[in-house]
């Protein structure tokens, strides 16, 4: 399980705040050029940074499908490209979690400030599809919504999945599922020193070396030696303007799946990682304050050519926080 939310510190745009389930607008309200290319308001994907927005546009086509748009671009800050031609496949989940943010907002009608809590997210990626051409991958997705529950009139909980395709052809598929609380009940399960902002992250810890994970940056590194193999302890850097692109009372599920691809990086040995598919489940709050500790298995190949597969943990005070499955094609494919 993985909490977030996101505050407004201004006054949030009519046409979105409280917007039902027929509220639906594929661009502002006033906005006076249609039909040029704009990301959609950071507000609705829980980013502080325009720059971190990945989607541009969507439209309801009924109540359980909806048709999104996007864009990656050649080059990013943290999501740099895997071995100088490929996009980055964590691109694409964050880029499906975006998805859940803003059909909650814009067409379920959940208000800013309440708290999301993602359950699992799984990402399938094509690399021939996932290639850095001369321009920005322009994407269009097609999201189905299952399980829509609600606790009276609100959205309570939704699963959907996106088929995210390039150029008509599919760069990646994928799937989440998250549940919706109002800012009373998220006081009631969240400690109260966590909410009150007495709450200190740990000190942070030393990376291991960034090519041992596939990154080139000791900045990017989410992974701090133990002494032991295949273990680590999660090194978390709030002040990081990507993974912690606003203030958060725990450890995002990027930071997670994130160490799900480094860890099985380094179980397999790659200096350049492109996972080919990701399954994450979240079961309870990543805390800020207490050692992460995160371990790494190889599984069982079906056949020499098979892909290899890495299962991934984080545990606290012994407690499963996440688990993960990676896998990547075998050497040579």
């Amino acid at each position: 399980m993985t909490a977030s939310t996101f505050r407004i510190e201004r006054p949030t745009i009519n046409a979105y705040s409280g917007a039902g389930p027929t509220a639906s607008t594929k661009t502002p309200v006033g906005f006076p050029f249609p039909s040029l290319t704009a990301t959609v308001p950071k507000e609705l994907v829980h980013r502080a940074a325009v720059a971190e927005v990945m989607l541009t546009d969507w439209e309801r086509l009924d109540d359980a499908h909806f048709r999104l748009a996007a864009q990656w671009p050649r080059g990013h800050s943290f999501f740099t490209p895997i071995d100088g031609e490929h996009h980055d496949p964590l691109m694409a989940a964050e880029t499906i979690r975006q998805v859940g943010s803003l059909l909650a907002h814009a067409e379920f009608g959940v208000p800013f400030g309440h708290h999301f809590l993602m359950w699992d997210l799984s990402l399938t990626v094509h690399p021939e599809h996932l290639r850095i051409c001369q321009t920005p991958a322009a994407l269009d997705i097609e999201v189905t919504c299952s399980d829509i529950k609600r606790r009276g009139s609100a959205l309570a909980a939704l699963r959907y999945e996106t088929v995210i395709r390039r150029d008509g052809r599919i760069a990646a598929t994928g799937r989440a599922s998250y549940t919706c609380t109002s800012p009373a009940v998220y006081r009631r399960v969240r400690p109260t020193r966590v909410l009150d902002g007495d709450l200190r992250a740990l000190p942070l810890t030393a990376p291991v070396a960034p090519q041992s994970v596939g990154r080139l940056s000791p900045a990017d590194v989410v992974l701090s030696p133990t002494g032991e193999r295949d273990r680590w302890q999660l090194r978390v850097d709030t002040r990081h303007p990507v993974l912690f692109d606003h203030p958060v009372d725990h450890v995002p599920g990027m930071v997670l799946l994130e160490a799900a691809r480094q860890a099985a990086a380094a179980a397999l040995g790659r200096t350049s990682f492109l996972p080919l598919t990701l399954t994450g489940d979240f079961r309870r709050y990543a805390e800020l304050n207490m050692p992460c500790v995160i371990e790494a298995r190889r599984l069982y190949r079906s056949a020499p050519d098979a892909a290899e597969a890495v299962f991934v943990t984080g545990r606290q005070n012994g407690e499963l926080v996440f688990g993960c499955t990676v896998t990547a094609a075998a050497l040579g494919d």
